[in-house]
């Protein structure tokens, strides 16, 4: 049996190894990216396909040769159609819950570069600022302590309950919205309806999936109702912003700033409001790109494929 990685290179730039794959599969390629028009060709005889982003769709299956199995990369399965899979049985499995640490440390990375600003100040340092100060120390921006303010989390998933472990960690009080508050019953966090959390929070962080009742979830209605002091975090769905509204809001002082790991398009249009907003911090979703979060994600995906050869299949979203 063959095995096909479509698209390895962003799981695996070079720095893990796929060769895990020969306990299960007599040989496998890696193919570091796949054009649409490559699907057919680079699938052909394969027992195992592996993708992360590069889409299979019902075209795509339909014209499969040998595939009796789909294993993605990821946590969301939206690159493959997986009910038309199912019809022509075969899983596909998901890697689950592997980012949720490498994800609540990003977030905290995007809030504590305004908070704190250490990327600006190292900047000044090394431009001679100090020595022309002349003080023992000098600051270039207001800083901010998060100790007693207020962190609100929208989503409370695995990722957003390690995100509110942390906000206490720094002294905070972590307030959360979620559809099933009663299940966290004990936990110690305030659970508000969203208009309640967005009027008390200093930071409002974005821990939900996208769905038709996530999308543009952050409009203007949504940030005029949160304080102007306060901070923005999404490292969940960049569909779940709406660029426009939130560029007007940090322009216009509705809110203080936002850090994002995500937008609506990925990589962005030259065209993306936020690329020039100095009020608001970019990283090019690498939440989840740590070593040891790939790592954890390799684990998963060989654990996958081993359960679905011995005939019990795991993680099958559908």
């Amino acid at each position: 049996m063959k095995a096909v990685i479509l698209d390895g290179y962003t799981t695996n730039p070079g720095d893990l190894s796929w060769d895990w794959l020969t306990k299960y599969v007599d040989e496998y390629e890696v193919c570091d990216f796949t054009r649409p028009e490559e699907v057919f060709e680079r699938t052909a005889g394969c027992g195992v396909v592996l993708t992360n982003k590069t889409k299979l769709m019902r075209p795509d299956i339909d014209r499969f040769t040998n595939t009796g199995y789909i294993g993605l990369l990821s946590t969301g399965f939206d690159a493959v159609d997986a009910a038309y899979a199912r019809t022509k049985n075969i899983p596909v499995t998901n890697i689950p819950a592997y980012s949720t640490y490498g994800v609540a440390q990003m977030t905290f990375s995007l809030l504590l570069e305004h908070t704190n600003r250490a990327a600006l100040h190292n900047k000044a340092v090394k431009a001679g600022e100090w020595q022309k100060n002349g003080n023992f120390c000098f600051w270039v921006a207001p800083l901010k302590e998060l100790y007693g303010k207020s962190f609100g989390i929208i989503g409370f998933g695995k990722i957003g309950r390690t995100v509110a472990d942390i906000a206490r960690a720094f002294g905070m009080n972590v307030l959360a919205c979620t559809a099933h508050p009663e299940k966290y019953a004990g936990e110690p966090v305030e659970f508000l309806s969203l208009d309640e959390l967005l009027a008390k929070s200093d930071v409002v962080s974005l821990h939900c999936p996208y769905s038709k009742e996530t999308d543009r979830l952050v409009n203007d209605a949504f940030l005029r109702r949160m304080k102007p002091s306060a901070f923005l975090i999404n490292t969940s769905r960049g569909a779940v912003v709406d660029e426009a509204a939130l560029r007007s809001a940090l322009d216009n002082g509705v809110i203080a700033g936002a850090g994002v790991d995500v937008l609506s398009t990925e990589p962005p249009k030259d065209d993306n409001p936020l690329l020039t907003c100095e009020k608001c911090v970019i990283t090019p979703h690498i939440a989840w790109a740590a070593y040891e979060t790939r790592a954890r994600l390799m684990g998963i995906c060989e654990n996958n494929l081993k359960a679905f050869l011995a005939g019990k299949p795991i993680n099958v979203v559908n």
